[in-house]
């Protein structure tokens, strides 16, 4: 969808990477690394999307580091059409209504921290129809083009294992009342 309005992929990499994960912070060599790409392709989009006002930058030491800024009157709605690209927006409309009760939904790995790699790492907290979920996968996959692992937790389960997902980038999709972070 969003190579549809934006002609660079290199831009629309920059967006997913700050918007789906706020807190991301990077910098040129790092994001032209893992794009593999040139420095000056993604320092060309770095520029225009801090010209934008979307990311904003510090220097730190010789190092400039970018990241979204979460103040920008726009950002609510470009991390909502980033995510809707992603199809995180469909994922939680028809994961979260029909489980059971779900008290915490979140993503790790590459797309909390911002890289579309494919794969969706899905961690659910709660009740849950496990015999459901087995037979929605499938379908959502194939709804959002992206393969969906996920774990299923019951709230005590969750508690024990929680530092450990404190510890790596995290983007939560779903928290009913006691299933906050």
């Amino acid at each position: 969808m969003l190579d549809s309005l934006i002609t660079s992929k290199t831009r629309i990499k920059l967006l997913m990477k700050f918007f789906l994960n706020p807190g991301t912070r990077a910098y040129l060599r790092s994001l032209a690394d893992e794009f593999g790409e040139s420095t000056n392709s993604v320092r060309v989009e770095l520029n225009r999307l801090s010209e934008a006002g979307l990311l904003e930058s510090a220097d730190e030491g010789r190092t400039k580091v970018y990241r979204a800024n979460t103040t920008h009157p726009l950002f609510p709605e470009v991390q909502r059409i980033v995510a809707k690209t992603v199809g995180l927006d469909r994922l939680v409309e028809q994961v979260v209504s029909r489980l059971g009760n779900v008290e915490l939904a979140f993503i790790t790995g590459d797309y909390a921290k911002g890289k579309d790699s494919g794969l969706i790492d899905l961690v659910l907290v709660g009740e849950i129809d496990t015999a459901y979920t087995q037979s929605l996968v499938p379908k959502l996959e194939a709804l959002i083009d992206r393969k969906i692992r996920h774990l299923i937790l019951k709230h005590a389960e969750f508690e024990k294992l929680k530092p450990r997902f404190q510890s790596e980038p995290i983007l939560v999709v779903w928290a009913n009342g006691s299933g906050r972070f």
